[in-house]
């Protein structure tokens, strides 16, 4: 699990960063996400240089918003990152899942009541997880519905989630208040 307090401590005080980095931090906000972004200003290049990768991810991807979620969600779920989970419970609801899909992600693609294709996208995650590569009859399964450019999204959804989860859970970052973890 990952600590119960910050290894890199968010900034609070903004005074103390570059102009530049307070331009970031003020261009970022997403929702009730905070700390991971003042935690991210302890590195302002970095920050400046995944942010372009991760807006692609969460606002220009080719993917659904619905679909997009459900990939987060199980990525999120399978690194065991709180803070991506409960920040993506809130965008997924926004996105469409219901908090009963929601749940039922966290049993994995053959939990009863999944579509086919909702199952597809969820045994996608895993095998990134697992092996690092979507398998043959899941690849085939994604490309009867999603272009190119989705399949390729998909793919770099998952491992953006995969290393913000990492980044995540080694810096300690907390739960934002008013969002919730995991469920009990």
């Amino acid at each position: 699990m990952p600590p119960n307090e910050p290894r890199i401590a968010p900034v609070t005080d903004p005074a103390v960063l570059s102009e530049e980095t307070r331009q970031l931090l003020g261009s970022v906000s997403v929702g009730p996400a905070v700390n991971i972004f003042r935690t991210l200003a302890r590195h302002p290049k970095l920050m400046k240089r995944w942010l372009v990768f991760a807006n692609h991810i969460l606002f220009k991807s080719t993917l659904p918003a619905r679909d997009r979620e459900i990939l987060i969600l199980r990525i999120g779920w399978l690194c065991r990152a709180e803070y991506e989970w409960g920040q993506h419970v809130l965008i997924g609801r926004a996105a469409g899942l219901t908090d009963e899909e929601i749940m039922r992600i966290t049993r994995g693609p053959d939990a009863e009541g999944w579509s086919p294709f909702d199952a597809t996208l969820l045994r996608a995650t895993e095998e990134l997880h697992n092996d690092s590569r979507v398998s043959d009859g899941t690849w085939s399964a994604l490309a009867e519905r999603y272009s190119t450019e989705q399949l390729m999204d998909v793919v770099f959804t998952v491992g953006q989630y995969a290393l913000v989860s990492m980044a995540l859970n080694s810096f300690g970052v907390q739960l934002d208040p008013g969002v919730a973890g995991f469920p009990a």
